[in-house]
């Protein structure tokens, strides 16, 4: 997947930005400090705003609640969460009011209420379906119950895959994907999973917003960027979060963004696209030549014109290494 250009701002040329949370709106209990204007200056200029997350135990009115505290106009309504697009997937399937296991939080209970489902916490013969999300107070009665009820037949949902989450420590803690590993080997069913790279929750965004072409924004390759080609949609990756540049270079082409920001007010600038011809590739300031197996970087201007035409350069040579000490040199020269 290639760098594109767009000689305007990107909330001009896409109808709807799905902007992931964490690490793109707000990291821990900040908001990232370009949020609160940006978001108000794509609003403004016509694009419909929603934040897509892979949270699924908080409800859409306590993360609207939180983003508002943080400076940035949001309703319930404006947020998407893998508990709803997991819900979503239950009520396709079932009629109304059928019995559901919730092994999870709040957010997931409540998104299963709200469509015309109802939450249960035993595995009675009358379940049709468990939904397992993150709980921080998961315990093992809940995982033994959603296990028994998989393995008799109920259709089996994850709100996400996410095996670990960030902590107050500064570790990785596990998350719900681990957790769905319990009953996943218990029960010798693998669930179908609602969350980002899926397709389900970017639909569930799509059909929030009622957008035709929408960009989709994230700091992690591996869900918002993968989600974002899985959907066929064109994805904006920023540097404000998760993910390094040197990530960005060797990213596979499956997890490979459209553009590249320092943050999300990026969605509100227009984005030069490196030029690649034979063996070199341009972007403003900034020339990269392969050689053989060799890489080097000349040039000045913009770090992330630079950063641009170094993925070109990266990408078009499957042979070059992402992590040697070429591209190691060069994202010295470029500050990183």
């Amino acid at each position: 997947m290639p760098l594109l250009s767009a000689d305007r701002p990107l909330s001009t040329v896409y109808d709807a930005m799905l902007l992931d949370l964490d690490g793109v709106v707000y990291i821990g209990r900040h908001a990232v400090p370009a949020a609160p204007g940006a978001i108000d200056k794509a609003r403004a200029s016509g694009a419909r705003v929603a934040f897509v997350t892979n949270n699924s135990g908080r409800t859409p009115a306590r993360i609207a609640e939180h983003l508002t505290e943080l400076g940035v106009s949001a309703a319930p309504e404006d947020v998407v969460t893998s508990a709803e697009a997991a819900a979503r997937l239950v009520a396709e399937r079932f009629p109304e009011g059928g019995d559901v296991l919730v092994v999870g939080d709040t957010g997931l209970r409540q998104a299963v209420r709200r469509m015309g489902l109802r939450p249960v916490t035993i595995a009675t013969d009358a379940v049709v379906a468990v939904v397992q999300g993150f709980s921080p107070t998961m315990n093992r009665d809940l995982l033994d119950q959603g296990a028994l009820a998989v393995a008799r037949g109920a259709f089996y949902v994850s709100s996400n895959g996410d095996a670990t989450a960030p902590s107050q420590w500064g570790a990785a803690t596990p998350a719900n994907g681990a957790f769905v590993r319990v009953i996943a080997h218990a029960s010798g069913v693998e669930p179908v999973v609602a969350g980002k790279p899926m397709r389900p929750l970017h639909e569930e965004g799509i059909r929030r917003t009622g957008a035709r072409n929408p960009l989709i924004v994230g700091d992690r390759l591996d869900t918002d960027i993968e989600g974002a080609v899985v959907h066929g949609a064109a994805g904006m990756l920023v540097l404000s979060g998760v993910a390094t540049p040197l990530d960005a270079l060797a990213a596979p082409e499956h997890r490979r963004p459209n553009y590249l920001a320092w943050d999300v007010s990026g969605m509100n600038d227009p984005h030069p696209a490196p030029e690649l011809l034979d063996n070199r590739a341009t972007c403003g300031g900034w020339t990269v030549t392969v050689t053989g197996g060799a890489l080097s970087l000349e040039g000045d201007g913009d770090r992330l014109d630079g950063l641009r035409a170094l993925c070109a350069a990266v990408w078009a040579h499957p042979a070059l290494d992402p992590t040697g000490p070429d591209t190691a040199r060069a994202l010295t020269r470029l500050g990183w």
